[in-house]
């Protein structure tokens, strides 16, 4: 049975309204960074739970709340002060292909991002094209990176990237609708900028509800899915990831 497109949004709005309440965060992620009130540790925490998001949800909390004791409990105040002496604590890490010479490399480069180029968010919204902006942070990112294996963790759009995890990451930071999930503390970007983090379970649907026609999880995709979704709510179209995922990952449409 094919929906018509009117029977399409009702759906995403209902299914949106299901799953974007406090409920859906206990099983996800974006738990981790709803664990401060403090924006640094908030975006700090965020950004690390979001780069090992992959795999079972439960062991990304479980790992992604390692990594936050690993911090003393607190991201920004580890971030700004830790020593090269004290990522020896990080011994024995791993999550999935993440592993401590990555984690080190990221607590390293978070450290240089907030000393000298005014943090998460300055360095992730220099622009209002998403894809450009996570391209040049990468490229800052990694400026004095030690680990060349670790560039492979933060995905590059200009080279075709869906860049997921991050597409989410800025998701969480940037949306504010009051519904007790998303954050909204970045300002630099509006709603109407975000992308859809696009991953099996939000490309599947979307095919399935004749949003996308494009076959690769790749960033043409991302556009392709995005503009549609704008369609239905320009001002906060990334609101349906929600309805995406939920569908696909929970419901199993």
């Amino acid at each position: 049975m094919t929906l018509s497109i009117s029977d399409v949004k009702a759906l995403m709005e209902q299914k949106v309204d299901e799953f974007n309440r406090p409920d859906f965060i206990h099983d996800d992620p974006i738990l981790i960074p709803h664990e401060f009130s403090k924006k640094e540790d908030i975006e700090i925490a965020g950004f690390l739970a979001a780069t090992i998001a992959w795999g079972q949800r439960k062991s990304i909390i479980k790992n992604a709340k390692h990594i936050i004791q690993l911090m003393d409990g607190a991201p920004f105040d580890f971030i700004i002060n830790h020593k090269k002496s004290d990522l020896k604590r990080t011994k024995g890490f791993v999550h999935r292909t993440f592993n401590a010479q990555d984690l080190n490399q990221f607590f390293s480069s978070l450290q240089n991002i907030y000393l000298k180029h005014g943090g998460l968010e300055s360095a992730l919204s220099q622009t209002k094209n998403v894809a450009e902006n996570i391209s040049q942070f990468k490229e800052l990112f990694f400026l004095k990176a030690e680990s060349l294996r670790t560039l492979k963790h933060v995905s590059d759009p200009l080279k075709g990237s869906s860049a997921k995890r991050i597409n989410m990451y800025l998701r969480w930071m940037v949306r504010s609708d009051n519904r007790g999930v998303d954050f909204g503390i970045w300002n630099r970007l509006s709603p109407a900028d975000l992308k859809l983090p696009l991953d099996v379970h939000t490309g599947n649907v979307s095919r399935k509800l004749e949003l996308l026609q494009r076959k690769q999880n790749d960033w043409k995709s991302v556009e392709e899915i995005s503009n549609r979704l704008s369609e239905f709510d320009a001002i906060d179209p990334i609101k349906y990831d929600f309805a995406l995922f939920g569908l696909g990952a929970i419901e199993g449409f």
